[in-house]
């Protein structure tokens, strides 16, 4: 925002403003003298004729003329405003969300806007461009520009107070003018989003690769032993057959949650539309994991509200996140021997469930990081259990999409509670889906 300041200066100064009335009232000011004048032969004093005159005249030049005046306050507005007006560049500038710094030769700063001043701060009238710039690869590249007029870039990043990449542009704006009034344009273009996504591109690729690659080289090791020494050996192809159906089985279980993940990313900005009873469709979920917990000796308790609790969502990606975290109960607090679903609506909170283990909980450290792909607590623990490393990044994925959120609680030696709390919003009209009850 331009802020337009009225300058004392821009107003007319008093003295000049009675000598320029004074021009304009020659000729009634002259008519007044020669009346003066000619009264005092007429038997009229002379102080008499003087202090007349001086009151014309002072009257005369001195009263308002609201005419003159508006016309002078009308200039003094137009000079202000051409005084203070942002030149049509920098107004350009100043619309752009990009930190941009306008600068002279001698690297003073002319102008910067408003995202330049939140990213570098505010410089003081006419400071250099190293009174908040202190990079040296930045300030060569200024340096390199101003000497040979011809726009160069350089990539910058910092790690103080947070890991940034800025790729900074610099770049005469009149090269064709005369060597004191040429200006330079430094902006900083952000690059941090998509170096942390390259990152996690890179990591994802690399740590895929090792999941699958694992199972696969135990497979072609069992097959080279059944092509040679194992051969006739009916004992060792029984127990190595097992052995390859089990590693077959994970490789397609980490393939189908590579697939899960790719097809929640390409729809994470469409929100669902349908209703969901989370009180039916725990009860469903919780059926279907019952043979599994029976085995490892937990029981699943499930306690509901007395009212129905809806939510906007989609009901087969629900039954995922949640078939995803109790059989994570299940498996990781196997020693608590009971694993709690709790379903709870708060028409200011929204609904949230609770799935709350009482195994051997998750160090502190751990916890920021359980969401991310691949990314185990205990890696012999989690393959031992058949973990792919994937399914709290599908929860986390699916979460997102539904406009909700999971909170994850653990003491060591207590247990572990994993809350996913729905926005308060009303659900759509959508009609709710019954098919997977049934």
């Amino acid at each position: 925002m331009t802020e337009i300041r009225q300058d004392a200066a821009a107003e007319p100064h008093v003295g000049d403003r009675i000598a320029a009335r004074a021009r304009a009232l020659a000729r009634p000011l002259g008519v007044g003298l020669v009346l003066a004048l000619a009264a005092i032969p007429a038997g009229l004093a002379p102080w008499q004729a003087v202090a007349g005159y001086g009151a014309f005249a002072g009257a005369l030049l001195l009263w308002p003329s609201s005419r003159e005046d508006a016309r002078a306050r009308a200039r003094a507005r137009a000079r202000s405003r051409a005084a203070n007006a942002v030149h049509p560049d920098f107004a350009v500038i100043e619309a752009l969300d990009l930190p941009t710094i306008v600068f002279d030769r001698e690297t003073q700063v002319v102008r910067q806007n408003s995202a330049a001043k939140l990213l570098v701060g505010e410089y003081p009238d006419r400071a250099s461009l190293s009174a908040r710039i202190r990079s040296p690869a930045i300030l060569e590249l200024v340096a390199r520009v101003v000497a040979r007029g011809l726009p160069e870039s350089v990539e910058h990043s910092e790690r103080v107070p947070s890991e940034r990449w800025h790729e900074v542009r610099v770049a005469p704006v009149n090269p064709g003018a005369e060597p004191d009034r040429r200006l330079y344009v430094l902006t900083y273009r952000d690059l941090t989003e998509a170096r942390r996504m390259d990152r996690m591109r890179t990591d994802f690729v690399a740590n895929a690769s090792h999941e699958l690659r694992t199972p696969l080289a135990s497979l072609m090791g069992f097959i080279e032993t059944l092509q040679g020494p194992a051969r006739n050996d009916e004992a060792a192809r029984t127990r190595f057959f097992a052995i390859m159906l089990e590693q077959a089985q994970r490789m397609a279980r980490l393939i189908d949650d590579l697939l899960s993940l790719s097809r929640l990313e390409m729809r994470a900005h469409v929100a669902p539309e349908g209703e969901v009873d989370l009180s039916r469709t725990l009860t469903h979920v919780i059926d279907t994991l019952k043979p599994m917990a029976s085995e490892l000796g937990v029981t699943i308790d499930l306690a509901l509200p007395q009212e129905p609790v809806v939510v906007t969502g989609d009901v087969d990606e629900l039954i995922q996140v949640f078939s995803n975290l109790i059989e994570n109960a299940c498996k990781y607090g196997q020693t608590g021997k009971r694993v709690l679903v709790t379903v709870a609506n708060s028409d200011g909170d929204g609904a949230h469930v609770t799935v709350q283990d009482f195994g051997p909980g998750i160090a502190k450290e751990h916890v920021p990081r359980l969401t991310e792909r691949f990314y185990r607590v205990d890696v012999e623990s989690s393959r031992t259990k058949k973990g792919t490393g994937l399914g709290l990044a599908i929860v986390k994925h699916i979460l997102a999409r539904h406009r909700a959120r999971l909170v994850v609680k653990s003491v060591p030696g207590e247990g572990s509670a994993f809350t996913v709390k729905f926005s308060s919003a009303k659900p759509s009209s959508s009609p709710l889906s019954k098919e997977i009850y049934q």
